[in-house]
């Protein structure tokens, strides 16, 4: 699988994996899943939780609260120094200072190798409510700080939405390439990865023709967007997407299930930004509304 394919498997199952009902009324299966999407940001380890983001630079990074160190957590979550990552060529070691109290899996650390999340999987170090790990985004790498007393998640208020219509559960045709091509997906770094996509959804509002490329394969597709709705009623930089597989020919596109990406609840996330091709010449008023959270502290 592409590597932002990878990352983003992991964005969904930390955002909402929850399948919908065929019995229950379709409202109440949209409500449900909504309600799942809330509570998949507010968990342990929930994307409101993600308090900071620290490359890593060549050699030793230090790591605790004194404002010397290279990673510095939250004043009075842990030692003034918890240890350090030793970066050398793609490796990160991290070497915990005595006593300082660092686990992963549950278990004290002295010494531990730390594996990227991609290819993944990441494994974490932990220390009071803090956790750590290692991503690679581009040539780069860098550690992504969790903090369970997260400001973003101690101040979140909920999400909001437009209102259920089912209007907005749209039969799309399905056109695959052959074979599936590449095409540019940036990023908020300023980076561009090149990535499958198996075809593209086509299909009308109100009368006119529009078309999507998604990402993935096999029985998952992966929809980054952008509508005239974006940077007024929804998040600016588009919203994300998710759809089964192409079933003879056709797939469901369902905008009520639009939903922001991680990028709009902590500026620590480095979230994919829709494809030029993806950038929508009307209005798509349904789904999750913008979202405003707490500034960073400076």
């Amino acid at each position: 699988m592409p590597r932002i394919g990878r990352i983003l498997s992991i964005i969904f199952l930390l955002t909402v994996a929850v399948p919908f009902c065929a019995q229950a009324p379709y409202r109440a299966q949209i409500e449900k899943w909504r309600q799942s999407r809330e509570a998949s940001l507010t968990r342990d380890g929930g994307w409101l939780s993600v308090a900071g983001l620290f490359w890593l630079k060549e050699g030793e990074n230090t790591a605790g609260t004194a404002p010397s160190n290279r990673i510095v957590l939250p004043r009075g979550s842990a030692p003034a120094r918890v240890g350090a990552f030793v970066f050398h060529g793609g490796k990160t070691l991290f070497r915990a200072e005595p006593g300082a109290g660092v686990t992963s899996g549950g278990k004290p650390v002295q010494s531990l190798e730390m594996h990227p999340d991609v290819p993944g999987p990441a494994n974490f170090i932990a220390i009071g409510g803090l956790s750590m790990q290692v991503i690679k985004r581009g040539s780069r790498y860098g550690i992504r700080l969790r903090d369970s007393n997260s400001r973003f998640r101690r101040e979140f208020k909920g999400l909001h939405w437009f209102p259920v219509a089912e209007a907005w559960r749209i039969r799309a045709r399905f056109v695959p390439y052959y074979p599936a091509k590449k095409i540019a997906v940036p990023n908020i770094l300023g980076d561009t990865d090149q990535e499958l996509s198996p075809g593209y959804a086509s299909f009308q509002i109100d009368g006119k023709e529009h078309r999507l490329d998604p990402i993935g394969e096999g029985n998952q597709l992966f929809f980054i967007f952008r509508d005239q709705t974006s940077g007024k009623e929804t998040y600016p930089a588009g919203r994300f997407l998710y759809a089964d597989g192409p079933r003879n020919g056709h797939v469901v596109l369902d905008f009520n299930t639009a939903y922001n990406p991680p990028c709009a609840f902590t500026p620590y996330a480095t979230c994919p930004l829709p494809p030029a091709q993806n950038r929508l010449a009307v209005r798509i008023p349904a789904g999750e509304l913008t979202h405003h959270p707490a500034a960073p502290r400076k």
